[in-house]
């Protein structure tokens, strides 16, 4: 069943609605667009998944009963693996990590469990030099590893250099998430509802339907929550501190990043576990603050989420707050609080629940972005390209 398409509040309509000279000069148009296809583009994802080529894949490498599945990737696409790892290794009962690839080339003898494994190596472009770096290196030295490529480029280094390789399995998305900007969004969520899939394996094969209610409620928080995101994000704010638990501690993160990203450093961030606040982090707040917490599906968790934050309320510590969840208590908004309420957010898989925080994060920083009249598809000229630079890999003994 198609996904209805979201009714765009003001705040979006406006700018989707401006000529294309006039999204060009703004720089936002990828951005924009990128974002509002994320509830349609889940559906072929979804439906990709369930297609007999690439579930027979996915049957076939966790077949072969790996000791451990690694995920690997830089920036956002490690973020990607934060996310996926405590929810696989819940669902696989396989121990299931995410190690930076950046790690991995220096410290590989360090960090990856030797022996019978799985390597998911996570990339929009594929073409980032860490990217073939480490699957060049752990196919050298790891023979007991098999290879996952997800990537959104079909022309990148991971899904072309590897194709006489055997250990080697590539998922390829859909051309469409291979975002334009900069800045990841519907890759970062569609390299993540694809990674997913891989829980699905042993329970039987995923249903194309799969991302129908994540969808629906993406449209609900466009629909609902735009214009007050955007409200939020014309008020100054000198630093932004996003807080989730166990997975939610990977959107944490890739939401930080986009934040950073896209006010060009002009915003500083503090990606944090409600728990690991307390252990000095919380002094990193001050009174032009903003925390946006990231609240958990399971009740006891929420109840460590909902201390944290009535005890930052009673400190006095941030300013505004925005709180993403279902049935958000009053109390834990704050003075100037935004409960970003997501009727059944937490029917969801954990997965899609994360995907969902994560469209809050965008929201935040792209409205952030053109507030500072930043350009959100090519922010911080001549600092961040949209693929990483070329640099020398190194053979270094950490690493061999």
């Amino acid at each position: 069943m198609p996904v209805k398409p979201s009714v765009l509040p003001p705040a979006l309509a406006q700018l989707k609605s401006a000529t294309d000279a006039e999204q060009a000069r703004r720089g936002y148009a990828h951005t924009l667009r990128e974002i509002l296809q994320q509830p349609q583009s889940w559906g072929g994802t979804a439906a990709r998944l369930a297609g007999e080529a690439v579930a027979a894949m996915l049957r076939e490498l966790l077949a072969a009963r790996p000791a451990h599945v690694v995920f690997t990737g830089s920036g956002s696409s490690l973020y990607v693996g934060e996310c996926l790892a405590p929810v696989l290794q819940a669902a696989l009962g396989v121990p299931c990590l995410a190690i930076a690839a950046g790690t991995l080339l220096t410290s590989r003898r360090g960090v990856l469990p030797p022996g019978r494994g799985l390597l998911v190596s996570i990339a929009r472009s594929g073409d980032s030099p860490e990217s073939t770096g480490v699957v060049d290196q752990v196919l050298a030295a790891e023979p007991g590893y098999a290879h996952l490529a997800i990537t959104c480029n079909a022309q990148g280094q991971l899904a072309t250099r590897y194709r006489d390789e055997p250990r080697m399995h590539v998922l390829l998305l859909d051309e469409a998430t291979n975002d334009r900007s900069l800045v990841m969004t519907s890759s970062f969520t569609n390299l993540l509802l694809a990674g997913s899939g891989l829980r699905h394996v042993g329970s039987g094969d995923p249903d194309p339907r799969l991302a129908e209610a994540a969808a629906s409620i993406a449209g609900a928080l466009l629909e609902r929550h735009g214009d007050a995101l955007a409200a939020i994000a014309q008020h100054p704010v000198d630093g932004v501190a996003y807080l989730g638990s166990g997975a939610a501690s990977g959107a944490a993160r890739e939401s930080a990043l986009k934040m950073l990203e896209m006010s060009g450093g002009a915003v500083r961030t503090l990606p944090e576990t409600f728990l690991g606040l307390r252990h000095g982090p919380m002094s990193w707040l001050d009174e032009d603050s903003l925390v946006v917490a990231f609240l958990a599906a399971e009740p006891s968790v929420r109840g460590y989420e909902y201390d944290l934050l009535r005890e930052l309320t009673r400190k006095g510590l941030g300013g505004r707050r925005i709180v993403v969840g279902e049935s958000i208590p009053a109390d834990v908004l704050g003075v100037h609080g935004l409960g970003v309420e997501l009727p059944g957010l937490y029917a969801l898989e954990e997965a899609q629940q994360l995907m969902v925080h994560v469209m809050v994060g965008q929201l935040l920083a792209f409205f952030r972005c053109l507030a500072l009249e930043q350009k959100p598809d090519a922010p911080s000229q001549g600092v961040l390209t949209r693929v990483v630079e070329a640099f020398a890999i190194h053979g270094t003994e950490a690493g061999r």
